[in-house]
């Protein structure tokens, strides 16, 4: 049964925007400065600059930089559980764990 409505009206720009605000916002909390953070992270500052004005960035370099600023634990814990908001949703996962190929089909 498809969901009537979204509360979560978050666009992947809108995503994208909040983690680079809070990874200027990490560093600055511990007094880093993007030259500083590259040199931790091995991305140049250059691309830290690009990433927080204007919030782009590689998947590689994003892992690094919060690799670099502790953020290690919480990177290997995304997408580590299942997320459903109906128990038709948690029937199709449960039914699906052991699969190796998804499907074509596509529910909305």
């Amino acid at each position: 049964m498809p969901l009537l409505y979204d509360f979560n009206m978050d666009s992947a720009e809108e995503l994208a925007t909040r983690l680079a605000e809070n990874v200027k916002r990490r560093r600055l909390e511990k007094g880093l400065s993007r030259q500083a953070l590259s040199m931790m992270s091995g991305v140049p500052a250059p691309t830290i600059a690009k990433f927080e004005q204007k919030h782009r960035i590689s998947l590689t370099g994003f892992l690094a930089i919060a690799k670099a600023l502790g953020y290690t634990d919480a990177l290997k814990s995304l997408l580590s559980k299942p997320v459903y908001t109906t128990m038709e949703e948690l029937d199709t996962i449960n039914r699906n764990k052991n699969r190796k190929r998804g499907s074509n089909e596509f529910h909305q």
